[in-house]
């Protein structure tokens, strides 16, 4: 039903005329009588007796004219609270990112949003990607960061790579190379990254491409735990170069690694077609502009 129609009905009603609730809604006549006839074909009734001198309104008429003013103020209230959200930039934003990783330019981000939209609540969880992505897929958060595969079902903007690098102790005999391979890694203990991260996956199909199978101690999505092996010479673990940089090179030693696949590679992805918030478009938009893909 179109609620334009209701209101020249209303119109009409009031003023028991119908070049008045035309000159009243700046419309003419003709749209006046087209909207009543629209509305009486729909409902199946008269709702105005006419004639030369007066325009009255039916029982039917008198009927609907309690729902329609019922319905025309609902709408308009509804309208005026959108109208107000956009104003005060309010609303909730959920994001999901994954918990090892080193992610600078989503921190500055967040806080040159937070600036422009103070209103705006974002609710930040902590997951493994393949958790996050779920979450994604069930509608249980607006926005994730990890690397999606290349498909249809999302849409993103890629906003961070970074490198790994291998992580040891000080006196592990792998500080003597620049650059470290799978093939220097036969012999060593693996921390990794839990299953649900690809990057464990990755790693252990990297090893047995060089003919050898990883010795995993440890599986954790843990970063603490992670280092603290590596400071007790437990064993190795590969990190983003961006987490090296902030570790303490005196009790851990860090190399490059040559795998030119290996990469850490983020986006924000948000799931196609999906219904989103004023505050989640607004978030994309601005992260767009941020990352310099939008004017």
């Amino acid at each position: 039903m179109d609620i334009r129609n209701l209101e020249c009905f209303i119109e009409v009603a009031r003023h028991k005329n119908f070049s008045k609730a035309a000159e009243m809604m700046y419309i003419s006549q003709p749209s006046i009588s087209r909207a009543i006839k629209e509305l009486e074909s729909q409902f199946g009734v008269i709702l105005f007796y006419r004639d030369t001198k007066s325009v009255e309104l039916t029982d039917a008429g008198e009927l609907i004219l309690q729902q329609a003013q019922q319905i025309v103020s609902s709408f308009q209230n509804i309208t005026s609270q959108l109208g107000g959200l956009k104003k005060m930039q309010s609303g909730k934003i959920y994001i999901g990112l994954p918990q090892i990783t080193a992610i600078t330019t989503f921190s500055h981000l967040l806080s040159s949003f937070k600036k422009e939209y103070p209103n705006i609540h974002i609710h930040l969880y902590e997951f493994g990607p393949k958790k996050v992505e779920a979450s994604i897929q069930d509608g249980l958060l607006d926005i994730g960061i990890f690397t999606p595969s290349e498909n249809d079902l999302y849409e993103k903007i890629w906003f961070e790579q970074d490198r790994l690098e291998v992580i040891m102790h000080p006196e592990n005999k792998l500080t003597q190379y620049d650059v470290i391979d799978y093939s220097k890694l036969v012999n060593e203990q693996f921390i990794l990254y839990s299953t649900d991260y690809n990057l464990h996956d990755t790693i252990i199909e990297g090893c047995k491409q060089v003919g050898f199978t990883p010795k995993i101690i440890l599986e954790t999505s843990q970063r603490e735990w992670m280092t603290q092996m590596v400071v007790d010479n437990l064993g190795i673990a590969l990190l983003p170069s961006k987490i090296c940089r902030s570790l303490d090179m005196k009790v851990i030693a860090s190399r490059p690694f040559s795998d030119p696949q290996l990469w850490l590679r983020l986006a924000l992805v948000w799931k196609k077609g999906r219904y989103l918030s004023y505050a989640a478009r607004e978030f994309i938009t601005f992260a767009k502009v941020h990352y310099g893909l939008e004017e």
